[in-house]
């Protein structure tokens, strides 16, 4: 009994007690352990400086050029139309769709039998007016030689047959007009080129009764091709284009163009001139409308593999503009509205409003903001903040100028 007592009195202690050890060991260690901590090292956080490509200003001299696009026509175009009437007897091989002729070259050939027939007629006709007229002049000389023998007085007009006379040179003078009118039927029996051109269609064949009127043939010419190019009128202060004004003709030649198109899968051009704009503006679009002539569009023009510059074909154009002096070019991505970004002495961004003369298609014309020998930045950056340091690259460029 007494044992169990304190065994009991034991257990409780030992309850009490461990606890209470414990918890002294693990305060100890946390003071030895915070007496023996050293404080970490404090490292400054690093800066990272953005490397950025520069290109440096540098001006130069260039002409402008003005794009376009337009479909080519003939300078001339016309239908070939029949003055007399008959019958078709003979065509020639140049008469079809896409054949070539020149001027002067008889295209074909109406039956000229009625025709000479009445040459001759008129011909017969200029022979007794004018046998009329010398038989009237002696029958007045006659006339005047008996009232001279035998009469008093001043003869009338009528007795001395002045009347007869003069109708009788009526007579002749009808018939001969007669006789150039049936020698000018049967001449235009032969229908012939008024130009050198090409026949865009035909409607007539061998055999066909034609009339004094009927279209035969649409023709074209071939020594000028024309294409008809819109231009807007912002572009308009860009070029030296030929105004026409009422008495006065352009004393200088117009801007010259280069025209570009895709045939059989090669790339070809042509050189050509604006020769004159048209009268109007376009009230819908506010295009003024600059036409282009091409000399010889169907001649090889020293390139063997050059096709002919077709009507119908669709071209692009580059029409040679003014010159600018001083002009700075940039990349047009590098713009920030009106502003770009330019690298100071101490390589520090900051942005530069600048004034734009003209954006191409890849470059920005840059006409004032800008000096000789800045650097300009070209590379993108996240959140550009003025002021901020950057590191330079420069990329060289090379510029001269523009032809």
């Amino acid at each position: 009994m007494k044992r169990s007592l304190m065994v009991i009195v034991l257990k409780r202690t030992l309850m009490v007690v461990v606890p209470v050890l414990v918890l002294g060991v693990g305060i100890l260690g946390y003071f030895i352990m915070d007496s023996n901590r050293s404080e970490p090292e404090q490292n400054p956080p690093e800066v990272i400086v953005p490397v950025v490509q520069v290109m440096k200003v540098s001006t130069e001299n260039r002409r402008l050029k003005v794009r376009a696009e337009g479909t080519v026509s003939p300078k001339t175009a016309s239908q070939l139309t029949s003055e007399v009437s008959g019958r078709v007897i003979w065509v020639s091989s140049a008469l079809a769709t896409g054949g070539f002729f020149s001027i002067g070259e008889v295209l074909l050939k109406i039956d000229p039998r009625e025709y000479e027939l009445a040459v001759i007629r008129a011909r017969s006709a200029v022979a007794q007016a004018k046998l009329k007229l010398a038989s009237e002049r002696q029958e007045a000389a006659l006339a005047k030689q008996e009232w001279e023998n035998l009469g008093e007085g001043t003869p009338t007009a009528l007795v001395l047959r002045k009347p007869q006379i003069a109708d009788a040179e009526a007579s002749v003078a009808a018939a001969e007009a007669a006789l150039k009118q049936a020698e000018y039927d049967l001449e235009r029996t032969f229908v012939r080129a008024s130009y050198d051109g090409r026949v865009r269609s035909e409607q007539v064949d061998v055999g066909q009764f034609v009339s004094r009127g009927n279209s035969l043939a649409s023709l074209y010419s071939v020594d000028f091709a024309e294409v008809r190019l819109p231009i807007a009128d912002a572009e308009l202060a860009y070029l030296n284009l030929p105004l026409a004004y009422r008495g006065q003709t352009p004393s200088k030649p117009g801007p010259r163009v280069i025209l570009q198109s895709e045939f059989g899968g090669k790339h070809h051009k042509w050189i050509g001139r604006i020769v004159r704009t048209e009268g109007e503006i376009d009230p819908q679009t506010r295009m003024v409308h600059a036409i282009v002539q091409v000399k010889d569009p169907y001649g090889r023009g020293g390139n063997e593999n050059r096709p002919p510059l077709a009507v119908g074909m669709f071209v692009e154009a580059e029409i040679q503009g003014k010159w600018v002096k001083n002009i700075v070019a940039l990349p047009r991505n590098i713009l920030r509205g009106d502003q770009v970004m330019i690298i100071d002495e101490d390589s520090r961004l900051q942005f530069r409003k600048i004034e734009i003369l003209r954006l191409e298609e890849n470059e920005a014309l840059v006409l004032s903001g800008l000096e000789k020998g800045e650097l300009v930045c070209l590379s993108t950056i996240e959140i550009p903040v003025n002021g901020m340091e950057v590191r330079v690259i420069e990329v060289k460029t090379e510029t001269t100028d523009s032809v």
